[in-house]
């Protein structure tokens, strides 16, 4: 069986990975604050930082594929603490690129939505890139970067994603939920849209861009919807009270990166490859049985 390293395994995405991708592939995944263990996957503890252990890790492996999805990945972070956030999002994604080349062998790299600036929405993968925050313009670095230094990486450009969380890490919709469940009012902006899609379907996309090979690939869903509406449509599917989801304004929420209103990707490039995202009514029945403590 091939083997593949996932960068990042403990996290939402990485976790969602690992159960997809346990069925077809040896799974060697690397976390660094939270130990993990799931059945099937050999998971290692690295510094990714650290290019000796990033090396030595490689050397270990041998693997026959990499998906680097490790990443700082809170854009008001990032805004505030742009070195640190640099060194793994940037540095430590060209190191992989560099290793990926030596070995000659498939590595996927997961990017993301917010490198455009959100006006001129829906975006194609030939779109040019537009970040309006620190944490867009790193992942811009970072595409950039990887690309010029193994021009066999696939870029996967990834929405907003929601679903089963990993044990040490959620979605964006399991503090919507708590919320919705102690009978608190929850504020979604009403002029931010996204496409977004679960991780199990984010999940089987990118192993569909290991397979396939593309140099830039967007993974997000089919339809484009405000967090608001979103909010709504979760509420519905989990019954849970509607009445308690409020709108806003992005200009209502003082936050430290500036955030793009609309950056749905068109996606028809991966639907093509055989990319077949679910309706999100579909994605929240799925997870139904998961509300409760499990959520």
């Amino acid at each position: 069986m091939n083997r593949v390293l996932i960068t990042g395994a403990s996290g939402f995405l990485g976790w969602n990975l690992c159960q997809i991708a346990q069925t077809s592939w040896e799974i060697y995944g690397t976390y660094y604050s939270h130990a993990i263990q799931s059945p099937n996957v050999n998971f290692l503890k690295v510094d990714l930082t650290d290019f000796n252990n990033l090396k030595q890790l490689f050397a270990d492996v041998n693997p026959t594929g990499v998906i680097h999805l490790a990443a700082q990945s809170k854009p008001n972070f990032c805004q505030q603490y742009p070195e640190p956030s640099y060194l793994i999002n940037v540095t430590t994604s060209l190191n992989i690129a560099g290793l990926c080349a030596d070995y000659d062998i498939p590595c996927v790299f997961t990017s993301t939505d917010l490198v455009f600036d959100g006006l001129n929405p829906p975006y194609k993968e030939t779109d040019p890139v537009s970040p309006i925050s620190y944490y867009g313009e790193q992942k811009v670095l970072a595409e950039q970067g990887m690309l010029q230094r193994y021009p066999k990486t696939v870029i996967c450009r990834m929405p907003l994603m929601f679903g089963f969380p990993s044990p040490v890490a959620d979605s964006f919709i399991q503090s919507f939920l708590t919320t919705l469940q102690q009978g608190k009012e929850l504020k979604l902006f009403i002029d931010e849209w996204r496409t977004p899609v679960s991780g199990s379907t984010a999940a089987k996309g990118l192993l569909l861009a290991l397979e396939k090979g593309e140099r830039i690939l967007h993974l997000g869903g089919k339809e484009r919807i405000s967090r608001y509406e979103f909010g709504g449509l979760m509420a519905e599917v989990l019954q849970l009270k509607t009445e308690l989801i409020k709108p806003c304004s992005q200009k209502d929420v003082i936050m430290a990166a500036p955030r793009p209103t609309d950056v749905s990707l068109d996606s028809s490039k991966a639907f093509a490859l055989g990319y077949e995202p679910l309706s999100l009514r579909e994605e929240l029945q799925q997870l139904k049985s998961l509300v409760g403590e499990n959520m």
